[in-house]
């Protein structure tokens, strides 16, 4: 099933789209990635959509990435005795570590970490920055705030901190259970929520162990101050503008997006746009304009993926949605305004043999008018340096090791396809093109652009270029 554009679809998944018939309906719409949101439902409901997709991968000849999404630490205010309290402007309120139910003037926030990292002057968003307050005073286990922005305040609303980082892991003990299963499940890639600093990333990596792909979620302002090092430490990474929305001011987030990929770009890391990107569908049968923009927009910028949520888990158009998110994307591509920029966006090669293998099969696809690149890997290494110079023709990649073509089923312009092992130039040549032929990227009298790295199975080991006709 060959997709006729470069960059992915991620879907999540959720009481809209658990059946068999509806995820499959989502796969040949063209999701290339079926996100697990672990903030809802029972490991159990996660194991049979699981168990549905690789039915379906198997059926389809072709591999499916399943990404689990950790809930990470919520932040979130206590409750009120009366029910919702209303804050004027300028009214004083308090947030302390006192159990009992809050009122008027104050409330409890079941979070310690909280008040150790306040000062006076910091600003806290309650309810999605629906309600802002300032810190005048902070003491032992509470801090005096004052209205800045009114508005009503009901139970257990979210509270962000935008000014400061919080001492506490990324981690927690409900993510860590729900880490353990997902990666007994066999998922393929893990997106750790609350990412502050390149330590949050090393204690997952210290869980995951190899088992699967790491995704660092940027939704906290403290992780772009460290974002080269998240992005070293980091398989890939996942732009939450909702999150990053609430914390930063709106007129910022386009800036960031575009920073953000452009980092993920130069070193070599795919990079997923999420949140809110087709929201009106989730009750409407299309998009407005403006999100149908934003779309094109991360298409443009180049991004590896575009991530639908509430779209897909809980929409009334879940398989519309998915049509025309890759309508958007198949559109964008053919505009020559794409061409233009994914020209002016290219990367200089690093000083390494892959990098060097990697620009000149670009360049020489583009020079001979080649039907695809074929990168044979077995650590997937190559197809990703590839992938980086985002070429003019599609990448396919061939690799013996499945757990490996799943995860590359999110970069940019990778076809992944599991292949048996070999063990000869002649019959690597001999593979890539059967495997153009018959996945529909290659017919007779085309040429081919083959990379790999002989000895066969040497991670890293990219040196080779062949330019093979298509019989």
């Amino acid at each position: 099933m060959r997709r006729q554009r470069q960059a992915k679809i991620i879907a999540t998944l959720g009481p809209a789209t658990t059946s068999v018939p509806r995820i499959k309906e989502l796969f040949e719409g063209g999701v290339d990635v079926f996100r697990m949101n672990f903030s809802h439902g029972a490991h159990e409901d996660h194991q049979q959509r699981l168990d549905v997709i690789r039915r379906l991968e198997a059926e389809a000849g072709r591999p499916i990435s399943v990404l689990m999404d950790l809930q990470g630490p919520k932040l979130r205010i206590g409750r009120f005795t009366h029910g919702p309290v209303r804050l004027g402007v300028g009214a004083p309120f308090r947030l302390d570590a006192l159990p009992e139910p809050g009122n008027q003037r104050r409330v409890h926030v079941p979070h310690p970490e909280v008040f150790d990292c306040l000062r006076e002057g910091h600003d806290l968003l309650l309810d999605d920055g629906k309600v802002r307050l300032r810190v005048m005073l902070r003491g032992d286990g509470f801090a005096d705030t004052q209205v800045i922005t009114p508005g009503e305040l009901s139970d257990n609303k979210g509270l962000n901190i935008p000014d400061a980082p919080l001492n506490m892991s990324a981690l927690t003990d409900k993510d860590r259970a729900d880490l353990l299963y997902g990666l007994d499940m066999g998922v393929d890639w893990v997106a750790l929520s609350f990412v502050q600093r390149p330590e949050d990333i090393a204690e997952a990596r210290r869980m995951i162990a190899g088992r699967a792909a790491v995704m660092a979620k940027l939704e906290k302002p403290t992780a772009i101050d460290y974002l080269d090092e998240i992005i070293e430490l980091s398989d890939g990474l996942m732009i939450a503008r909702g999150d990053l929305g609430v914390e930063f001011p709106p007129e910022e987030v386009p800036g960031l997006q575009k920073r953000i990929v452009q980092s993920c770009r130069r070193a070599g890391k795919p990079v997923v746009v999420a949140t809110q990107m087709l929201d009106s569908m989730v009750r409407a049968p299309a998009p407005t304009r403006a999100e149908a923009s934003d779309v094109a927009t991360a298409v443009f910028d180049g991004a590896d993926a575009v991530m639908l949520s509430a779209e897909t888990a809980v929409g009334d158009y879940p398989g519309e949605t998915v049509a025309i998110m890759d309508r958007i994307i198949r559109r964008a591509e053919r505009d020559l305004h794409y061409a233009i920029q994914r020209r002016q966006s290219d990367q200089s090669p690093e000083a390494t043999a892959a990098d060097a293998i990697s620009a000149a099969a670009a360049q020489v696809a583009r020079t001979i008018s080649a039907a695809a690149i074929v990168s044979f890997t077995f650590s997937g290494s190559t197809a990703l340096r590839a992938s980086r110079e985002r070429p003019g023709v599609p990448i396919l990649g061939l690799t013996p090791e499945i757990r490996v073509a799943r995860r590359w089923a999110l970069v940019w312009g990778i076809h992944p396809v599991a292949t048996q092992d070999i063990g000869s130039l002649r019959e690597m040549i001999r593979r890539s093109v059967e495997v153009a032929k018959s996945e529909d990227f290659a017919e007779a009298g085309e040429r081919l652009v083959v990379m790999a790295g002989i000895p066969f199975g040497t991670p890293g080991a990219t040196n080779t270029l062949h330019i093979p006709w298509v019989d």
